[in-house]
């Protein structure tokens, strides 16, 4: 039995898909450092991490693959989230940016899929507009908590949106309400409180609505989706008032801000991976040299968006 046996019912050339996306991923903290060890497991091999943060006595209690003895080097998190990466999978391609995400935008433009966990509702807003320039799906997640008398709420949402479908601010994720608030604090997000099992489901929903993009397994991948948690009822639903707006045009972009709308980002890997598994498939039948030839075809492998 191969590694990905197991997850075979993903569609044919489902592992070339996966191994042929290249994935960003803004912010490796609680939520995204749970999100690049799932990805590795499930055999994604390209990658673009960016953060600007080391890791901190505070982030233990939820980062993934973070040490004490890391604490103590001041270990950067695209540095741990590399080394899980590279624990996982045997020859991976990892861009690794110790940066703000506005400083690596040349590399984030040659993702596929972009997966955020930013805490600020700037960094949301602006993260929205840059996808869908340049027809990059954006997979957003967010959690917090709040005090409501003695009681607390753990709250959050993951979202996907993608050029011509809703945007963040359509679903209410980013109001001028909020970024008016934000910034009488200068920017800052501020010091959300954080623990791991809720960090974990959303990534753990992250990545899901990333594989029923990119793969054959679930139909037809959906332009858009916003699901709702409750970290105290222990439940993740579909928010209802998205569900009167899905169908409805985005009023914040206009066409000439966004690429096509109508663009697939499943038609353009699929093409890619078929294309893939056939050429080393004829290399294999002519030289029995498989895996180099592999490796040579992912260097070559063209950019799987429009332009």
């Amino acid at each position: 039995m191969s590694r990905h046996d197991r997850q075979s019912f993903l569609g044919k050339h489902s592992e070339s898909v996966i191994k042929a996306t290249t994935v960003g991923v803004v912010g490796l903290g609680g939520g995204g450092s749970h999100v690049v060890q799932q990805l590795a497991h499930i055999g994604t091999e390209r990658y673009v991490l960016v953060d600007p943060d080391t890791i901190a006595e505070s982030n233990l209690n939820r980062l993934v693959g973070g040490t004490s003895e890391d604490v103590m080097k001041q270990a950067t998190k695209v540095a741990i989230a590399e080394r899980v990466i590279r624990s996982i999978v045997r020859e991976p391609n990892i861009g690794a940016y110790h940066c703000t995400w506005q400083e690596a935008l040349e590399p984030l433009k040659s993702c596929d899929v972009i997966i955020a966990g930013v805490d600020s509702v700037i960094a949301k807003d602006e993260l929205d507009k840059f996808c869908r320039r340049y027809l990059i799906p954006l997979i957003d997640m967010g959690m917090d908590v709040h005090e409501i008398g003695s009681r607390y709420l753990i709250a959050g949402q993951v979202v996907l949106t993608t050029a011509g479908a809703p945007c963040l601010r359509c679903m209410g994720i980013v109001t001028d309400e909020l970024l008016t608030q934000e910034a009488r604090k200068y920017g800052a997000a501020g010091s959300k409180p954080q623990v791991v099992w809720p960090n974990g489901v959303l990534a753990s929903t992250a990545v899901g609505l990333f594989m029923q993009l990119i793969s054959p397994w679930h139909g037809k991948g959906a332009p858009s989706a916003y699901l709702e948690y409750d970290g105290n009822k222990h439940t993740l639903t579909p928010s209802k008032s998205f569900a009167l707006i899905k169908e409805q045009p985005c009023p914040h972009y206009f066409a000439e801000e966004v690429g096509d709308a109508l663009f697939d980002i499943r038609k353009k890997v699929q093409a890619n991976a078929v294309a893939m598994d056939a050429q080393v498939k004829a290399a294999d039948d002519s030289s029995g040299s498989q895996s180099k030839f592999v490796e040579f075809l992912r260097g070559l492998l063209p950019r799987m968006r429009r332009r």
